[in-house]
């Protein structure tokens, strides 16, 4: 059995305008665990979701995310920023160190609202699901044009993604005030 060792900025990249995703350990690699190393532009919500089976672990490696992994007392359709807990629990602005664990079945959300990119280790158990999403997100993100709904939701149940609240990119205008155009997958 050989192990695998990448060195840093190595390994397979998927890069689109919303987001640059690298596969650390993969299927492929024979890992039952998905890893991956994924950089988080600014204006970036990858909205609040369920996963049925799947479990993640996040970790901040440089930036800062707000992070939500709890159920609400109530669920908001339009976004999960103000979202809070029948304990208290409220959405965490979490930088460097940092880490989120979600088991199947919680709801959770990241977004970057600096503006300055952030970067997070990413793992999923099982492998390969969130290998084959990103790879078919990647290639929706680049098709360039309005985003296809009804593909990303045919997409998004296969991939065992309930989404509670819309996947936004809103990038922030050169100048930096204010978001250039909204973007929802």
């Amino acid at each position: 059995m050989t192990g695998l060792i990448l060195p840093p900025g190595q390994g397979r990249k998927l890069t689109t305008k919303a987001q640059e995703v690298t596969f650390k350990a993969t299927e492929a690699h024979g890992s039952s665990v998905s890893i991956f190393e994924v950089v988080v532009p600014p204006g970036f919500d990858v909205g609040a979701h369920v996963h049925g089976e799947a479990q993640e672990f996040f970790y901040i490696l440089d930036g800062e995310l707000e992070l939500l992994a709890f159920e609400p007392e109530e669920r908001t359709a339009a976004d999960w920023h103000r979202w809070r807990s029948a304990d208290g629990d409220r959405v965490v602005r979490a930088t460097e160190g940092a880490s989120m664990f979600v088991p199947p079945g919680t709801p959770h959300a990241f977004r970057n609202a600096s503006r300055r990119p952030a970067r997070m280790l990413f793992q999923c158990l099982p492998s390969p699901v969130h290998e084959h999403y990103f790879e078919e997100i990647a290639k929706i993100w680049s098709a360039g044009g309005p985003v296809d709904h009804a593909a990303v939701e045919d997409m998004r149940r296969r991939y065992d993604v309930s989404q509670l609240t819309p996947l936004r990119y809103d990038p922030p205008t050169p100048a930096g005030d204010g978001p250039a155009r909204e973007h929802e997958a």
